[in-house]
């Protein structure tokens, strides 16, 4: 989000989509594209206002209309590698549906991130599709939301490399992923890739001006990255230095806050409560797979690790199995963790599976619908890979002026 977040991705702020639920679990878009009997696309106007020079105030009048507010930005994405799990759902991609409500938002499926490692190319063009339906089953809305495929904006890309040049190599080298993922690889075979990612991601969120960016307590270092990189680079070639070579002047990049949402942001492993439920984690019972079937949740949640205390606590730090399936339970069934405090563990993992069950099911069916319209699904990345980058290619623009790049006529 770690990395598919953007947990590897990924999360930036600027417009937010509200969701308008026709279904009753999840809460499901109801706008369609016109040529397809699921959705009626929005043709909302998207307006950029990170780069553009706006004009001299002109005097009020009684007769002028006030403008309207503003929204901030927010940009996150989610890695498509292995199965999107129950923890980048609630970590992630169930608070964009908030978000979209209240920011400008852009989320897209962070490709470029998974060929940091070794991969099957085939695997990885599936799992892109399958990525983007899932966040339109989840309640993303396309009217509101700008959902794309990170590679389909390449200004991803080239401001990567821009930013490399106010990137020390030594804060790559102690980037705690790349350490560990380097050696579990081996060192000798790792790709340049892994070790500059980083440098990608700042790309990712400081490519759209983002205002916040939402990230798990995994992430804190990248953007913590992001943030001295845009700092940097606003003090190399921003202020008087770009406005001497024709520009506006002022700060290049916004600096991002990091938006870490209270409960749900690090949903851990069902084997073992003091790990955070991964996509590499070599068992598949270690994770609620967001498109396993009925059989499979209930069967993982029964067998999933648990205690020999009595009854149900929250916030006991010898507990963390416990308090990590009532935090999944609060937040899955929007009821109280008060509820479920004086149930044995059998009674209460019959309550739980049955809460993810009816929480999934409408997901997964609209997955299948969505995923067997591939023309729709197409229309929609289009789009919103179009509206990304009009933002994207006036960062880009910018920054290569402030830094002195000659102008293509």
């Amino acid at each position: 989000m770690g990395r598919a977040l953007l947990s590897h991705f990924l999360i930036l702020s600027n417009s937010s989509p509200r969701l308008a639920s026709t279904l009753s679990c999840s809460g499901f878009p109801r706008h369609f594209p016109s040529s397809s009997p699921l959705i009626r696309r929005s043709s909302r106007q998207f307006r950029c206002h990170c780069t553009t020079v706006s004009p001299p105030p002109q005097p009020a009048s009684p007769e002028t209309t006030p403008p309207t507010s503003v929204k901030k930005r927010v940009v996150s994405g989610v890695q498509p590698t292995g199965s999107i799990h129950l923890g980048n759902y609630l970590g992630a991609i169930k608070n964009w549906i908030s978000l979209q409500d209240k920011y400008e938002a852009l989320f897209f499926i962070v490709d470029l991130h998974a060929i940091t490692l070794p991969y099957d190319p085939q695997e990885l063009l599936k799992a892109t599709r399958d990525t983007a339906a899932i966040y339109l089953a989840c309640g993303v809305d396309p009217s509101k939301a700008s959902v794309f495929v990170q590679s389909h904006v390449r200004a991803h890309v080239e401001l990567m490399w821009l930013l490399s040049a106010a990137t020390p190599i030594g804060r790559l080298n102690r980037m705690i992923q790349f350490k560990e993922k380097s050696r579990k690889a081996g060192d000798e075979n790792v790709g340049v890739a892994l070790l500059t990612y980083p440098v990608l991601m700042a790309s990712d969120i400081l490519l759209y001006q983002s205002d916040f960016v939402p990230v798990g307590e995994d992430q804190k270092q990248h953007l913590e990255l992001t943030r001295d990189v845009a700092g940097s680079v606003n003090s190399l070639y921003g202020g008087r230095k770009w406005k001497k070579l024709g520009g506006r002047g002022g700060a290049i990049f916004k600096v991002p806050e990091p938006l870490i949402p209270p409960t749900g942001a690090r949903v851990m492993s069902l084997t073992d409560g003091l790990s955070k439920m991964s996509k590499s984690a070599p068992s598949d019972q270690s994770r609620i797979n967001l498109l396993d079937p009925k059989d499979v949740i209930a069967n993982k949640i029964k067998r999933c690790k648990t205690d020999s205390f009595p009854g149900m606590e929250f916030d006991n730090p010898e507990r963390p199995e416990c308090n990590n399936l009532l935090s999944v339970y609060q937040l899955i069934s929007e009821k109280t963790k008060e509820e479920c405090q004086d149930m044995n563990w059998g009674t209460f993992k019959s309550l739980l599976a049955d809460a993810l069950i009816d929480h999934l099911h409408p997901i997964q069916d609209r997955y299948e619908a969505i995923i067997s319209d591939p023309t729709y699904l197409d229309e929609v990345l289009e789009e919103g890979a179009t509206k990304a980058a009009e933002i994207a290619d006036a960062t880009v623009s910018n920054v290569k002026q402030a830094m002195g790049l000659l102008r293509r006529r």
